[in-house]
């Protein structure tokens, strides 16, 4: 007997329908109402309740849909796709859901589609509106809403305004997380929290929220201010981002698809961190124009700074990067003034001869902010745009790092989809910095190799606070930013002191181990290593050996253990290798014993912190239950790898 995909009950029509839809398992249940016209929906996991009865609808320019709205059918379908991600945490995934489409007409009897799509773990929502009389319309508002129970605690982010920051680029998704704050706790700046969103409903387990499938065709959202009784809603963005550039809603042509909201549930964490409900339920907008390499790459900005961006030093780090074996070198922000566009063709050339090829830095520019830092106006306009790529291609310049956009509205989306199009058109990969979340770019735009959008590694050069908090950042990151795209946070430094000498510089609290593992708990598929040349002459070769062959895309993830804010640990596998990498927050040595089945009996190698917190090597071999005990010190890390 086929099991129902769908369960309706209609008690006066239009004035109460309850839907049921669940997941491919039955674990996960959402009940979608239309109460008086109004529609709403709730949702348990294992009978718990995850999610109260939250609002749906939207306020657009041809009407309301989200009130007096008349229930016309509802279909299901079961979805069942396999696809590949060439630069992610998983190689090829195998998606299975349930999806209802529920039909309503407003008064002016234009019709609203809520579209739900459950699999065993992920709730993916997306509204989809046509008329028979318009053509196109305006989203003025979502009133989508995620209403928590009371004992749930919070690790969000808050949304910084427009012009707040270093030279007016904010908001770039760089502030810091929440720890277990109560919901409903006001954020910093009060005008809400990013994307992605994670919450912890204590014993029943934990929720995390973002978005996806945003392109030119809409704008990024947020979360409201929480209320005190728990309830979340979407915002859209301030009109003062951008510098006022551009509208804070959304347009198109009918019928007209939004973005969709993602709800990711379990009862542990493993399902956060495995998570692929960004890409899930996307498409790739067009074809690739050649194979994009992932791969690791040098840089000498993050320690040796706006400085080193002169023709000598970026020889120095290319010379690094062949040693190293490295594909890449990345030459930041000022090249254009400190070296000249008349010199880059033979600094270029020198790269390739040393079988390195070459990314380059840009500033958005527009006049949404201040920075100093060159290349200005090579991409905010198409002429422009494409004579620098062209320029770039013939060059055999393979990617763009390119900062600093300030604002999530429409009109930027459309920025950052024509910089990926026209780079893709040259042969040219991108990675955003200064920058929103990347929702499903991966899977979306072949050439978005990684994006910035968190607090990361540059900060631990600014100020000592972040360097204190190196260790934390690395368990909190991986549960939120990282787990719904990859993210370009510039692992990997051995310096004691995070500058060029060492004499001056914040001072590195983490262990050389940790270091290490850095490299595997965060995920970019291109990784800017925080490698100087003196490193080779004062690392053992065996962690000179793994940071030279580590990986940056995976086939597989699995989370181990963990806790946000005190500890991480996770395995990723590529081809038949595992790596397994966890970090410590706490100033007390954690000892794990780590279920690892699928390695039973398997002798692995380790690298781990010694009593001088420098970094060491052993050999360890998993017992015949599939476990394995292993050590951090305070702010220390391991990496466990099959030989």
């Amino acid at each position: 007997m086929k099991k129902k995909l769908l369960t309706m009950l209609c008690i006066v029509p239009g004035m109460l329908c309850a839907q049921q839809v669940e997941s491919p398992d039955g674990k996960l249940k959402i009940q979608l109402q239309l109460n008086e016209g109004k529609p709403s929906y709730s949702v348990t996991y294992n009978n718990k309740v995850m999610l109260e009865p939250s609002p749906l609808g939207v306020e657009t320019s041809i009407g309301s849909f989200a009130e007096k709205l008349v229930s016309v059918k509802s279909t299901t379908r079961k979805i069942d796709e396999t696809y590949s991600l060439t630069h992610a945490k998983a190689s090829r995934v195998h998606y299975t859901a349930n999806e209802l489409t529920s039909i309503y007409t407003n008064p002016k009897n234009d019709t609203l589609q809520i579209i739900f799509r459950v699999a065993n773990n992920d709730i993916s929502l997306v509204y989809r509106i046509t008329s028979p009389k318009s053509t196109h319309c305006t989203i003025n508002r979502e009133l989508t809403g995620f209403d928590f129970p009371a004992h749930t605690t919070t690790f969000i982010t808050p949304q910084a305004p427009w012009g707040e920051g270093w030279m007016r680029t904010k908001p770039s998704y760089e502030e810091e997380y929440t720890l277990d704050e109560p919901i409903g706790t006001p954020s910093k700046y009060g005008i809400g929290y990013t994307f992605p969103a994670l919450f912890h409903l204590g014993n029943h387990g934990w929720v995390m929220l973002s978005e996806t499938g945003v392109s030119s065709l809409y704008a990024g959202t947020r979360l409201s201010e929480g209320t005190k009784d728990g309830l979340y809603t979407i915002a859209f963005p301030e009109k003062e981002e951008n510098h006022g550039v551009g509208d804070a809603t959304a347009t198109a042509r009918l019928p007209f698809l939004t973005s969709w909201k993602t709800i990711t549930i379990g009862e542990t964490l493993k399902p956060i961190v495995e998570t692929t409900s960004a890409y899930d339920v996307v498409k790739p907008l067009y074809e690739p124009s050649q194979v994009y390499k992932p791969g690791k790459s040098t840089w000498s900005w993050i320690l040796w700074q706006d400085i080193s961006c002169n023709y000598q030093d970026q020889v120095i780090f290319i010379d690094l990067a062949a040693d190293l074996g490295y594909e890449y070198i990345l030459i930041d922000a000022l090249w254009d003034k400190q070296i000249g566009y008349e010199n880059m063709p033979s600094l270029i050339a020198y790269a390739q001869s040393k079988g390195v090829d070459v990314i380059l830095w840009y500033n958005s520019n527009g006049s949404w902010n201040d920075a100093p830092q060159g290349p200005h106006n090579r991409m905010d306009t198409a002429p422009a745009r494409r004579k620098e790529m062209k320029w770039m291609q013939s060059l055999g310049v393979k990617g763009i790092k390119v900062d600093f956009f300030g604002g999530d509205k429409q009109v930027t989306m459309k920025l950052y989809e024509d910089i990926l199009t026209d780079a893709n058109e040259y042969g040219i990969s991108v990675n955003f910095h200064g920058t929103t979340l990347p929702r499903g770019w991966e899977r979306m735009y072949p050439n978005h190799m990684t994006s910035e959008a968190a607090l990361v590694s540059e900060n631990l050069v600014f100020n000592q606070y972040h360097t204190d908090r190196e260790a934390y950042s690395s368990t909190i990151l991986p549960f939120t930013r990282n787990a719904v795209s990859g993210m370009d946070f510039g692992p990997v430094f051995f310096n004691k002191k995070y500058s060029k000498d060492q004499v001056k510089g914040t001072i590195r609290k983490t262990t050389d181990a940790f270091q290490v593992a850095s490299s595997v708990i965060y995920q970019s598929a291109i990784q800017h290593m925080g490698i100087t040349p003196n490193n080779l002459n004062e690392q053992p070769d065996y962690v000179l050996d793994f940071i030279k062959k580590v990986p940056t895309v995976w086939d597989e993830t699995r989370f181990i253990d963990g806790y946000p804010g005190k500890y991480f640990v996770v395995a990723r596998r590529y081809g038949n290798k595992w790596y397994i990498a966890g970090s410590n927050a706490e100033e007390q040595t954690k000892k794990l014993t780590l279920s690892l089945p699928w390695l039973a009996g398997e002798e692995l190698a380790v690298i781990y912190d010694k009593e001088d917190r420098a970094a060491g090597f052993k050999t360890m071999k998993v017992d015949k239950k599939g476990n394995l005990v292993i050590e951090m010190k305070n702010l220390g890390g391991f990496t466990i790898y099959t030989k």
